[in-house]
């Protein structure tokens, strides 16, 4: 039985992005009656599915001056207990650049779409210097094989979380190129939990886009949204690919220290694309 329907119930009139998190071990999920799914991965299978994703490879301090190296090896990202699990490690005594590993997931050239509803349930990883993110590139981006640079492919992101900050709070941003060619941003907005830390248990996120705007929601409550119809975001009107990683320290994200705790993981039970 698909496990995002298991248990569900009808209970009355549901809303677009109604959803019931019953306990961490079990969620039912409604994308609404106009939405139909075009993609997804429950990660029943034994391994990570080649078909769908790519672990991408890169040396430590490629991205953002982070400390982490980004590795292919099955102990940053496996399948267990019908869940991926994306694990940072420390690797030695020693805090510095390369001293970590962790992995950072893609689906470019393999999965990418323009327009619809992402929506996936996870936990996520605490601890000073982490930074977890699940998000999005433009399928042109120069990195994997496409003829773009960024910004000018276009970022959204649909949740980053960081550790140096508050545990308790994830942010929703998109990046551009605006009319001088320059990098733009929305600028981050938080979305604040009421009570605990995002690394207590599961959560549902989702992200709405359209040609008109593009919006953020957690546990079914929207708390963004912003316009793309201006000139200036013509990058947001093109087919994107989605990203999960961990990236470990980094010029944003705070760097680890005595206090953090490792390993990190990030845990996914799910992901959804849907499209009307």
């Amino acid at each position: 039985m698909n496990k995002r329907l298991k248990g569900f119930i009808f209970i009355g009139v549901i809303s677009l992005s109604a959803f019931i998190a019953m306990d961490s071990k079990d969620s039912t999920y409604d994308p609404g009656s106009k939405w139909q799914l075009i993609w997804s991965d429950e990660f029943e299978q034994e391994q990570l599915d080649d078909s769908k994703w790519n672990r991408q490879v890169e040396k430590a301090g490629r991205f953002n001056e982070e400390w982490q190296r980004y590795t292919a090896n099955e102990k940053n990202a496996f399948i267990k207990d019908g869940r991926l699990v994306i694990k940072a490690i420390h690797e030695s005594d020693v805090h510095g650049l390369d001293q970590y590993s962790s992995a950072r997931l893609n689906t470019a050239n393999k999965f990418s779409f323009k327009y619809g509803k992402v929506a996936a349930r996870i936990k996520l990883p605490y601890s000073m210097g982490i930074w977890p993110a699940f998000w999005m590139l433009g399928a042109s981006i120069d990195e994997n094989g496409g003829d773009t640079p960024w910004p000018q492919s276009g970022e959204i992101d649909i949740l980053e979380l960081y550790g140096f900050r508050d545990d308790a709070v994830i942010e929703a941003n998109i990046h551009y190129a605006n009319k001088d060619d320059q990098h733009e941003m929305m600028g981050p907005v938080e979305y604040h939990l009421k009570k605990g830390i995002f690394a207590d248990d599961f959560h549902i996120f989702e992200l709405e886009w359209d040609k008109n705007q593009i919006s953020w929601s957690v546990d079914g409550e929207e708390f963004i949204s912003t316009p793309i119809n201006s000139g200036e975001r013509a990058e947001f009107h093109q087919e994107f690919f989605l990203l999960l990683n961990i990236a470990v320290g980094g010029t944003f994200s705070g760097r680890p220290d005595k206090t953090s705790v490792f390993p990190q993981i990030m845990e996914v039970d799910w992901i959804c694309v849907y499209q009307k």
